[in-house]
């Protein structure tokens, strides 16, 4: 299997531009998405000026950018502001603000006047039949379900995956992404319960490579690998 012949669209995560300029150069990379805790972990502080060095690298392609306030009438301020920007950024909105109070009304409002919305920190299947309700099937939008973090949890997200495209269909504008993957493996599962995106931060696309590579061959990379670093390290027994 070759990763140009999946369905599924892959989008890069991350907040470092020199990412994003290697990985945009890649034709399997569909588009771009970020969040506030990258952005921490890339040292960013000024948050339009990253904008402003991120959209010409990434071009035409899908980007999307979160609110970074709590209260809803400021997110809808921020989301605007956002989603005016350019036509191909995504308004990242939390399912719920930290208080626990739900983001529909908000993500209505929003969808309906046209922003395209990417509704984010999603877990559970009463949220995206929440979500799915209030969003403009006109208007292109993502529903992101953080299947990693629910993996974390010793759930399949797979099977909440697959109820969700039932919830789901039919739609029309509106896509469904796997989001916080851990391994490489997610995404041939995402591609086999019919995601439509996955996102994937930079040290596990770097990984691509060994698609399809030979299991024996990797057993005597990993066999060389511990005897080099035992080597190396000067363990004697």
């Amino acid at each position: 299997m070759k990763i140009e012949n999946l369905k599924i669209k892959i989008f890069a995560d991350g907040a470092k531009i020199t990412d994003f300029e290697k990985l945009n150069k890649f034709p399997y990379i569909k588009g771009f998405t970020t969040n506030p805790s990258l952005m921490r972990k890339a040292g960013i502080t000024n948050y339009e000026k990253f904008i402003n060095e991120i959209l010409p690298v990434v071009g035409n392609k899908p980007i999307s950018f979160e609110v970074v306030s709590d209260e809803f009438n400021e997110m809808e301020k921020q989301a605007l502001k956002l989603g005016r920007i350019s036509e191909n950024i995504y308004v990242k909105i939390p399912v719920t603000n930290t208080k626990g109070k739900s983001s529909a009304p908000l993500i209505h409002a929003l969808s309906h006047n046209g922003i395209k919305i990417n509704v984010t920190a999603v877990f559970t299947l009463s949220q995206i039949c929440e979500v799915y309700k209030v969003l403009n099937e006109e208007v292109p939008s993502i529903i992101s379900i953080f299947s990693g973090r629910i993996a974390d949890t010793g759930v399949d997200p797979a099977i909440i995956m697959k109820q969700a495209i039932k919830i789901l269909n039919p739609r029309k504008k509106i896509e469904l992404l796997w989001a916080s993957p851990r391994e490489l493996l997610n995404i041939f599962q995402a591609e086999k319960v019919g995601c439509d995106i996955i996102t994937i931060l930079p040290n596990i696309l770097e990984k691509l490579s060994l698609i399809n590579y030979n299991l024996q061959a990797y057993s005597l990379d990993t066999i060389k690998m511990f005897y080099n670093d035992a080597i190396s390290s000067g363990l004697i027994l």
